[in-house]
């Protein structure tokens, strides 16, 4: 099972946003997915960074540290409901939904195991996402290692 951490940024929020996901394995750490886009939302990148996490690690499965307490209660809480009212809320649309199908869709045919983190308090591999989804916003690519 692959050990991965991510994080996403937006700067201003909504603006220019990144994302990074950093696999730990044998005790080091290094960026395996790197993403930006041009006009986003913190959220929608912190979502994007659980899709590329998921897809990198396969079939394999994957453990992922996340600081979005959003997107872990999103897929653990909320959207089994939402996809049992056929992904309706009672009060008003479900944002981001086309992130949510498909970050749940993942979720719930992979082998995922999701563990929050706070964030901003010190965490290494927590910082080090933070710190390549900043750069990832910036444009920086995994080719420029």
């Amino acid at each position: 099972m692959k050990i991965l951490w991510t994080d996403g940024s937006a700067n201003p929020n909504p603006g220019p946003g990144g994302f990074a996901v950093i696999e730990e394995l044998n005790g080091e750490a290094l960026p395996v997915a790197l993403g930006r886009e041009d006009d986003t939302t913190n959220i929608r990148m912190e979502g994007s960074a659980m899709i590329a996490a998921i897809k990198y690690a396969g079939g394999e499965g994957c453990e992922i540290h996340s600081d979005s307490e959003f997107w872990i209660n999103v897929l653990t809480k909320w959207a089994p409901g939402w996809e049992k009212n056929g992904w309706k809320k009672s009060n008003g649309p479900i944002k981001n939904l086309d992130l949510v199908k498909e970050l749940y869709d993942l979720y719930i045919n992979n082998s995922v195991k999701l563990v929050w983190v706070r964030g901003h308090v010190g965490t290494e591999l927590n910082e080090m996402a933070d710190e390549w989804a900043n750069k990832a916003r910036k444009g920086a690519k995994l080719s420029e290692m």
